[in-house]
């Protein structure tokens, strides 16, 4: 199952508000959950294994859901919260589960820094997902304001990834 297969079926789900769904496509196992919280696993054993479980159908384009209130259970880890984007940024969130890399190889500069200015198409980062590199392009074109994952990081589907001020 690729990139856009993946998420066609999210898409599908969340717009048949189905709860839960599992599939098997030889070695490969998805199952999708939707609930009160965003949390997002991968293992691996025998086969490969993926577990998905999106944000609920009142979270706007499959975000982050809200916090929960009170403290995080015992060893349950905090996700970091990026600082709020100012309201004239385009924000280009992750279309899958994966490692975030900034640079096409170890060493290499990275693809953009803040700054930069990016044309509509252009790759930002990868996202390997399953062994496989998924180049990340922009969808608008304009300037580079933040960052918002350390390079070598897990990151969610749809967790935000760039921030950029989008041309007129």
């Amino acid at each position: 199952m690729n990139q856009k297969e993946l998420k066609e079926l999210i898409e599908f789900l969340i717009e048949k508000d189905i709860a839960e769904f599992e599939l098997e496509r030889g070695d490969v196992k998805v199952r999708i959950k939707r609930g009160s919280e965003q949390v997002v696993s991968a293992g691996a054993h025998d086969t490969r294994f993926i577990t998905v479980h999106s944000a609920p159908p009142s979270s706007p384009e499959g975000g982050s859901a809200p916090a929960a209130t009170g403290p995080p259970a015992a060893g349950t880890p905090t996700p970091a919260k990026p600082p709020a984007p100012e309201e004239s940024l385009h924000i280009v969130r992750s279309p899958i589960v994966g490692t975030f890399y900034e640079s096409p190889s170890p060493g290499s500069p990275p693809f953009v820094k803040p700054g930069d200015l990016v044309e509509a198409g252009q790759i930002l980062c990868i996202v390997e997902a399953m062994k496989l590199m998924n180049e990340i392009e922009s969808d608008v074109a304009g300037e580079i304001v933040k960052k918002l994952v350390e390079n070598n990081a897990p990151i969610e589907y749809g967790q935000e990834l760039f921030a950029i001020r989008a041309r007129s």
